[in-house]
Parts: C-alpha cells; structure tokens; sequence
C-alpha cells in the first residue's frame, strides 16, 4: 500500500513523502497514529499543490533574504564600551550589543540568535569580524570595531 507521510517517521521517510508499506503497518499503526494519508490519486495532487506552494514561499524568503544580505554585507558597526587602559573591556561585547547597534547605526532589525561571534564574547578592543545567518543559504560577514568610550 502507498501513503503520503504527514510528518517524519523513523526508518521509513520524512513528511510529504510518497512511501509503499505494507497493508497491515499502515491500516494499524501509520494512518491511526495519524502519521499518514492513503495516497489516493486526489491526495496525490492535494501532496503536489501542498509542495508547490511551499516552494514558492521558501523562494520568497530567500529572496528576501539575500536583499537584507546585499544591505548588510561591508557595514562596519562601531561598539562604543567601558575600558582600561590597558584596552580591556569592562564587560563584553555579545551578540545583544551586535544586534543593538545594527539596529541604532542602521535600522536593520536582526535576531541575535542569528548573529555568530569569534568567541562567544569580546572582551579587548579592536577589529573584529561577526557572521550573519540571515538564512540558512545566506549569510554574510559584518565588521565590528570595538572603540573606547
């Protein structure tokens, strides 16, 4: 028997998958656990409709993407900290700091959770650099200076 997947079953396939089971695994556990649709011929152009339009939509965001990435890439963001003499911030500079001052110096919104430091954190002045995934085909390299106040 084929079913379509509605979402991932372990040794067998992912969602919105056209697999052939046997009769019994699918009647008593695949389509009660709700794991699966028989893949009848409408269900079939139902799954076909389905990915079209995900397809679409996740070229929508892509493009998207890539034009936040094409306003970002070369900016230089200046990070004003409390420091030392000897040019040891008190604190550190963290992906909140590096989201903030997209959002001040450019009025960019970024997720910090989407931001990757060096280290985890800076803890000297200086030049550094920090990744940007805005999305998982895209991502792009910001330069962060990291000044005295």
């Amino acid at each position: 028997m084929e079913v379509i997947l509605k979402q991932d079953v372990e040794k067998l396939g992912y969602a919105d998958e056209i697999v052939k089971v046997k009769d019994g695994y699918a009647r008593n556990y695949l389509l009660p656990q709700g794991f699966a649709i028989p893949a009848t011929i409408p269900n079939k152009k139902m799954l076909a409709e389905t990915i079209k339009q995900r397809s679409y939509k996740a070229e929508k965001i892509r493009k998207e993407a890539e034009f936040l990435a094409g306003k970002i890439e070369g900016l230089t963001l200046k990070i004003a900290q409390k420091a030392s003499e000897k040019g040891t911030i008190f604190g550190s500079v963290n992906t909140i700091a590096v989201a903030q001052a997209l959002k001040d110096q450019h009025d960019i919104d970024i997720d910090r959770k989407k931001i990757i430091l060096p280290a985890d954190h800076i803890k000297a002045l200086g030049n550094y650099t920090a990744q940007i995934n805005i999305h998982k085909e895209v991502k792009v390299t910001v330069n962060l200076e990291v000044v005295a106040e």
